[in-house]
């Protein structure tokens, strides 16, 4: 398998998880506008989620919903559209080896994006386009998994896909809990519930959340669950078994295979509770995204014949 193939399916699966994550994000914080709107400023925290903070402050002198939700739909970077269209470009060269139904949706994805990003500026419109552009990810992904063959191309999206749902729930979760324990956002506390309830939905995550922790929705057991929690498809460990078992299958994986087993060290020795209250969950979590960007350094060497040279959240495709 060519090194640029297996680069390639990597960059699709990850691009393609970053447009629905971003879609997800952009549709769960404007239901929260509506649900707390005498709280002001919280469309700042999706632009720290993101990483790409820098680039905004850039274009925009203001932090508000307008351009928070422009930036993060057609931005030349970090932006849907952006995501979309790479992952269109990934799949492009690389057509020949997955369904051709597969190259079909995304082709279909990035024409109804491209034709209806401006339904996106509007609340009114925001829903019903979002929520299409995650259904189209959705399909595309189950029809991969369905219909692709389990070999080494299909495992280097796996790859991807799971590196990049592991970094965005890292970066979900760390931007929750700052922004409930910073004390110059004190009209947030009267909240907490509804935004850990909102952490949860940002990952779609809150039935299942429901199904393993029989309490009121609380920061520990949130946490705890999206990092910690096995069975899971979005917990930071589940992400971590699957990148695993995937690097497993393929040859020269030695140095990948010890980065990933630090990680999931890391991760399993977690005490939630003490790191709360000893308020160093930030500090973890950093700890965290540094292994998961080590970890995709790792595979870069490895198996695409070159050291990446920007975070793994913030590059464009080098190849």
């Amino acid at each position: 398998m060519l090194a640029r193939t297996a680069e390639r399916m990597y960059w699709f699966a990850r691009y393609l998880e970053r447009a629905e994550n971003t879609a997800r994000l952009l549709l769960v914080n404007t239901n929260l506008v509506l649900d707390l709107p005498r709280v002001k400023h919280i469309w700042g925290g999706t632009i720290d989620i993101t990483g790409f903070r820098t680039q905004f402050e850039e274009r925009f002198s203001r932090e508000d919903e307008r351009n928070v939700v422009k930036f993060l739909l057609d931005h030349e970077a970090g932006s849907l559209s952006n995501a979309v269209r790479m992952a269109r470009e990934n799949a492009r060269t690389t057509r020949e080896i997955m369904p051709t139904e597969a190259w079909e949706n995304i082709n279909e994805l990035h024409i109804y994006v491209r034709e209806n990003l401006d339904k996106g500026y509007t609340r009114e419109r925001r829903h019903e386009f979002l929520t299409n552009v995650m259904k189209r990810c959705h399909q595309l992904t189950g029809l991969l998994a369905g219909n692709m063959s389990v070999e080494q191309e299909y495992n280097f999206a796996k790859i991807g896909r799971n590196l990049e749902r592991a970094d965005m729930t890292t970066r979900i979760v760390d931007v929750g809990c700052l922004n409930l324990m910073n004390p110059d956002r004190a009209d947030l506390a009267e909240y907490e519930n509804i935004l850990w309830m909102n952490v949860l939905r940002s990952l779609t995550a809150y039935q299942m959340y429901r199904q393993h922790v029989q309490d009121v929705v609380n920061g520990e057991d949130v946490v705890d669950f999206l990092l910690l929690n096995p069975g899971f498809p979005r917990a930071v460990a589940h992400c971590l078994n699957e990148v695993g078992g995937c690097c497993s299958s393929l040859p020269g994986n030695e140095d990948v295979l010890r980065s990933i087993n630090h990680t999931q060290r890391l991760v399993s020795a977690a005490r939630i509770a003490e790191l709360l209250a000893k308020s160093q969950l930030h500090e973890f979590i950093d700890n965290i995204q540094l292994d998961l960007a080590s970890i995709h350094e790792q595979v870069a060497s490895s198996w695409f014949g070159h050291e990446p040279v920007e975070h793994a959240s913030q590059v464009e495709q080098t190849a």
